[in-house]
C-alpha cells in the first residue's frame, strides 16, 4: 500500500481497553492488529473535530496514549471501552537499529516514552537488550514505566522535582549510561534530544530522534511539519542524531 491509499484507507475499531496512565493521560487499546514499527504515527480522527498525529505504542493490539491538551484530544481522552474511533496510518520513517547492535538505550521524555517501549519490545524480540530512561517533570507525570521494566534490562527514572528516581534531567543517567551501548534513541522535549544527539555525536554513537511538529495530512501534502527543508511526515519523523543537528531549528 503506498502513501495515497494509506491516506484514504481510514480503519474504524472499537475501543478494546482505556487505561489511566496519570491525572492528564490515558492509553487507549484498539481492537486492531497493524503492521507498523516503532517510530510511525497515526492520524486519529473524531468526526466534527478533526484529526492529530498520534505515536503508536504497540502494534498488537494497536496501542496510543493521549495527553488532554485541546480539543481533538479531549474528546479522545473521553472515549471508553466499546466505543469506536477512527483513524489512517501508519505514517512515517520508523526507528533503525543497527545489524551489529546488542544493547540499545531508548530516552523517552513526557509522553515520548510510548514509542520507546514498542522500540525496546521490538528489539528484546530480536535479541537485543534495551535500558531506558524516563524524564517526567514529577512523578505525578511519570507513564509507561511498568511496561517498560516489562522489555528493558533496566529502566532509569530522573525527575525534575526529584520525587522520583534522580532529580534533574535525563542527561544525569545518559551521560553515564551511553558507553555501554551500541545505538541512542530519543523521543521528547526538543531541547533533550538535541543534547542527546550532541552527547552521541561527541561520542561516536549511533542515534535516532523522532521530531514532532504540527501534522495535517500525513503524507506531505500540507506542508505543515516542514523544518529546515524537511517534511517530518514523509522524510521523519525519525531523523538521525546529525539529520537533526543540521537543522537550524531543532532544540530551539
Amino acid at each position: 500500500m503506498n502513501r495515497y491509499e494509506i491516506l484514504n484507507q481510514v480503519y474504524t475499531n472499537k475501543v478494546k481497553t482505556v487505561i489511566q496512565e496519570n491525572y492528564r493521560i490515558k492509553t487507549i487499546e484498539i481492537d486492531h492488529r497493524m503492521d507498523c514499527l516503532p517510530g510511525q504515527f497515526l492520524m486519529v480522527w473524531i468526526p466534527g473535530s478533526g484529526e492529530r498525529p498520534m505515536s503508536i505504542g504497540n502494534a498488537d493490539p494497536l496501542t496510543i496514549s493521549v495527553a488532554n491538551v485541546g480539543k481533538v484530544s479531549g474528546e479522545i481522552v473521553n472515549l471508553v471501552e466499546g466505543d469506536r474511533i477512527s483513524y489512517r496510518g501508519p505514517f512515517g520513517n520508523p526507528f533503525t537499529i543497527p545489524k551489529n547492535a546488542k544493547k540499545i538505550l531508548c530516552i523517552g521524555g513526557g509522553y515520548g516514552v510510548v514509542p520507546m517501549y514498542f522500540l525496546a519490545r521490538k528489539a528484546k524480540e530480536a535479541g537485543v537488550n534495551a535500558i531506558a530512561v524516563i524524564g517526567a517533570k514529577s512523578e505525578n507525570d511519570i507513564v509507561w514505566e511498568k511496561q517498560l521494566f516489562v522489555v528493558c534490562e533496566r529502566v532509569h527514572i530522573t525527575t525534575d522535582d526529584g520525587s522520583k528516581g534522580k532529580k534533574g534531567t535525563v542527561m544525569i543517567e545518559v551521560n553515564e549510561l551511553v558507553e555501554d551501548v551500541d545505538a541512542v534513541y530519543a523521543c521528547g522535549p526538543e531541547k533533550m534530544m538535541a543534547a542527546v544527539a550532541k552527547l552521541c555525536r561527541e561520542k561516536k554513537k549511533f542515534c535516532e530522534v523522532s521530531i514532532e511538529r504540527i501534522m495535517k495530512c500525513g503524507v506531505g501534502i500540507c506542508g505543515s511539519c516542514a523544518i529546515n527543508g524537511k517534511l517530518c511526515c514523509m522524510d521523519g519523523p525519525v531523523f538521525t542524531g546529525e539529520e537533526a543537528l543540521a537543522m537550524e531549528e531543532f532544540g530551539k
